[in-house]
This record gives C-alpha cells, sequence and structure tokens, in this order.
C-alpha cells in the first residue's frame, strides 16, 4: 500500500532546529510540519503587533526558515508551518524576501482568516468561566482555529511553503495527507485518522522521548541528540512512526500512548475543526526498534462552531529575583522573603514570594538559593515598587545579596470562546518574487 511520509519539524515556538535539518536532508519526507503556536504563544505575537504593526509572527523564522528552507526545496519537500502566528501575510512576505535572497524561486502560500476581532460577540460566554468576554478586559484579539479546509486550497494551488496563522495543531498535518493522499476531509474516518497522526506528530521530540525522560524510571538514550519522528501514513489513515537511524531519543508504546493521551479533553470525542476524534478504537503496536505501528482512530463529523482563542489586557506583571549563596544560604534567602513580605505589606497588590533551591547543612561556598516575586496589578507604577524593594536587597537585607533582576511587562490574558463556522473566512493568497496574487 503506498504511504505518504511526513516529519515533524518542531513541536512549539522555541524548538531546537538541527532535528528538522536532519529529517528533511535524509527521511524522504514529502512533507515537514514546524508546529509554533500555542494559545501563550500568540497572545505574545498579538502584544508584538499591538506595539509595531510589521510584526507579530514568530521571531525565530527567519532563523529557522534560512537553514531549512533551501534544505527542503532542493528535495522537494513541502514545508507547512503555523509560524505566522497574529501576523501570518508578513511572515509570508518575509518568507518570500529570505527565498529571494537565497537565489530560491517557490510559491509561499499564506493562509488568512483566522482573525475573528471584528466579528466577535462580546457577551459571549467564556469557556473557562462562563463570564461575558467584555467583562475580561479589553479585548485586543481573537483567532479562530482554522481547520485542514483552510490550508488545503494553499496546497492545490501548488505552494511549497505554506504559512499559516492560528490553524489547530492537528489540521497543519491533515491538510497534506489530505492532498498527498488524494481523500476527501469530509469523510470522518480520514479526518480522524489524519488528525491522529498530527496529534502524535504535533508535539515532534515529545513522541521521542522529549518531556518523557525521567532517569531510573523512564530512562531516553542519547537525549542531547534527540531525533524528530515522522510517519509512514496510508490511504486509510493507519500510520507507522519512526525516526532516523543514528539519532538519539526512543520511539516505543510507551512514549506514543503517553503523546496519545496529551492535552486530550475527551477521549471519546476530541473536538478539532475538521473532525470529533474518538480514540477508544485505537492500537499502538511495536513493529521494530524505534518503529511503532498506529491505526483504529474512529471519527465523527466536524462540529458546526469553531474554537476561538481570546486575548485581552490584563493589566501588567512584575518579575524580580536576587541570589544568596554559600554557607546558610536558605537561612539567609528565608529571611529576605519575610522582609519583603513585611515590606510590601502595605501596596494594594498581592504578591508571590517563593524561596527556589535548598542549601544542605554541609553546604559549601557554591550553594546558592534565589527569591522570586511576582505580582499582577492594572497599575505599573506599584509594580516597579516591588522591582524596586528587591534591589533594595543588596544593602537593606541579609548577607551576600546579588544578581538581582528586575522587570515589568503588559499581560495579554487569554480565555476562548466559540463562533459558528459560517462568521469565519478563511482565504490563501500566493507570494512569489515580485509577485503577489490571490490564489483561485
Amino acid at each position: 500500500m503506498r504511504t505518504v511520509r511526513i516529519g515533524a519539524g518542531a513541536g512549539f515556538a522555541g524548538d531546537r532546529l538541527e532535528p528538522a535539518v536532519e529529517l528533511a536532508e535524509r527521511a524522504g519526507l514529502a512533507d515537514i510540519v514546524l508546529e509554533c503556536l500555542a494559545e501563550r504563544t500568540i497572545a505574545l505575537g498579538q502584544q508584538r503587533r499591538l506595539a509595531d504593526p510589521a510584526a507579530g509572527y514568530d521571531p525565530r523564522l527567519i532563523a529557522r526558515f534560512e537553514r531549512l528552507l533551501p534544505v527542503a526545496l532542493e528535495r522537494g519537500v513541502r514545508v507547512i508551518t503555523n509560524m505566522g502566528a497574529a501576523n501570518p501575510l508578513r511572515a509570508g512576505e518575509v518568507t518570500r524576501d529570505l527565498l529571494t535572497r537565497l537565489g530560491r524561486r517557490a510559491a509561499v502560500g499564506v493562509v488568512t482568516g483566522d482573525d475573528v476581532l471584528d466579528r466577535l460577540d462580546l457577551d459571549a460566554p467564556a469557556s473557562e468561566d462562563g463570564r461575558p468576554l467584555r467583562d475580561h478586559g479589553e479585548v485586543v484579539a481573537a483567532n479562530a482555529y482554522l481547520g485542514a479546509d483552510a490550508v488545503l486550497p494553499a496546497l492545490e494551488a501548488g505552494a511549497q511553503v505554506v504559512v499559516t496563522g492560528r490553524v489547530a495543531d492537528p489540521s497543519l498535518f491533515l491538510a497534506p495527507l489530505a492532498h498527498r493522499h488524494g481523500r476527501d476531509l469530509a469523510d470522518p474516518g480520514f479526518a480522524a485518522a489524519g488528525t491522529l497522526v498530527g496529534h502524535l506528530l504535533e508535539c515532534a521530540g515529545q513522541l521521542t522521548g522529549g518531556y518523557f525522560a525521567d532517569p531510573g524510571v523512564k530512562d531516553v538514550p542519547g537525549l542531547a541528540q534527540l531525533g524528530f519522528p515522522y510517519a509512514d501514513v496510508a490511504a486509510d489513515g493507519s500510520a507507522e512512526y519512526g525516526k532516523l537511524p543514528g539519532t538519539g531519543g526512543v520511539l516505543d508504546r510507551a512514549t506514543v500512548r503517553e503523546q496519545l493521551l496529551y492535552e486530550i479533553t475527551d477521549p471519546t470525542g476530541y473536538r478539532t475543526p475538521d473532525v470529533l476524534l474518538d480514540l477508544r478504537g485505537v492500537t499502538v503496536a511495536q513493529v521494530a526498534p524505534d518503529r511503532v505501528r498506529v491505526a483504529g482512530a474512529r471519527g465523527r463529523p466536524r462540529p458546526d462552531q469553531l474554537k476561538v482563542s481570546v486575548g485581552y489586557r490584563a493589566g501588567h506583571k512584575v518579575e524580580a529575583e536576587i541570589s544568596y549563596s554559600g554557607p546558610r544560604a536558605d537561612r539567609r534567602a528565608a529571611l529576605a522573603a519575610d522582609v519583603l513580605a513585611e515590606r510590601l505589606a502595605c501596596l494594594p497588590v498581592r504578591p508571590r514570594i517563593d524561596v527556589l533551591g535548598v542549601a544542605p547543612p554541609d553546604a559549601d561556598e557554591h550553594a546558592e538559593c534565589r527569591v522570586r516575586v511576582a505580582a499582577l496589578a492594572a497599575d505599573p507604577s506599584l509594580l516597579e515598587i516591588v522591582g524596586h524593594e528587591v534591589e533594595a536587597l543588596y544593602t537593606n537585607g541579609p548577607a551576600g545579596g546579588g544578581g538581582v533582576r528586575a522587570f515589568t511587562r503588559e499581560v495579554i490574558g487569554v480565555v476562548s470562546t466559540l463562533v459558528p463556522r459560517s462568521a469565519v473566512e478563511p482565504a490563501v493568497t500566493i507570494l512569489e518574487a515580485g509577485d503577489v496574487r490571490p490564489a483561485a
């Protein structure tokens, strides 16, 4: 049976690049997906775009693509990523310009339409607490989770690189699988199987031992050279997962089953934009070292509503720290924490004060404990006082304090809600060197 090999090139915004380049070079991939977006990272992207309308995409996009795209394009590997974050069109333009600078010609497909701020009902309840969205603060961003149907037109238009904003993680994998196999996304069986592939691959190294390793309990060999996984996916959606020979990590039933349940809210009907995924019939079988076969996903038709990640101004946050080292570091750090609690008691904020680290009785000069203070407030001037009091411990606190770090920044809070699918209008733009045109 013909299979399509699809690889995981990133599992979050801060992921390593080297394993993705290795996959593109040596794995014989058809497609590689870099999943770099979460509720936190799109909120940070929205924060950057509020400060600079030309910003908002993943700040590591250029660094990743400078190394990955030449390798991938040389080998005919399509690249799909949500590094567009809060500004996918600008990310596409940056990608196009980078390719031009590198002397490469390739069609860049940009998927937009996830930004639904202008059509959001602020009286709608937040899924987390049932309160109207407007009650949480000034809403500054609203991004719907698009599905594979939003990505597929870019692939059909011949895009070799696809950059999206907020697309559901497994949908980034389902779209190229449906395109390669010529399958209908409206088929719940295939949509479920492809979504399961995406769910298992979306966190990249988590499937091969990253975020899994626990020495003496769950040992992972060669963690420093962790390799990322790929899947050989058949037309029926069944798949075998593997990793490159010579790379570190482990891919077995334990790593697969742990990732299988990761972030699954309801295993009988995990909600995605493409399907309601039922995991109850899924089987996981080890077929060879670092080779696992997974099958048995079932699905029900996609929901009529889409999840929306809503960002709102949640005030400001201060984080401030100071270290104490040497003998009795823990006692001096505890005293510093008590002094801070007393000095800050008069402020109309409730700081959290923690002492991090333990100094054993025989601790030498290398022992270190750190006092950390964090607080939220609408008024940043109050938080500056908190940071100043930590800094003042240098000469107004216990002996041996040092290494003060303090910063205050605005916080974009995140809640979620649902909108009718009809309220979301995805679009695709194809960018080429010196040419911008809408997809047909």
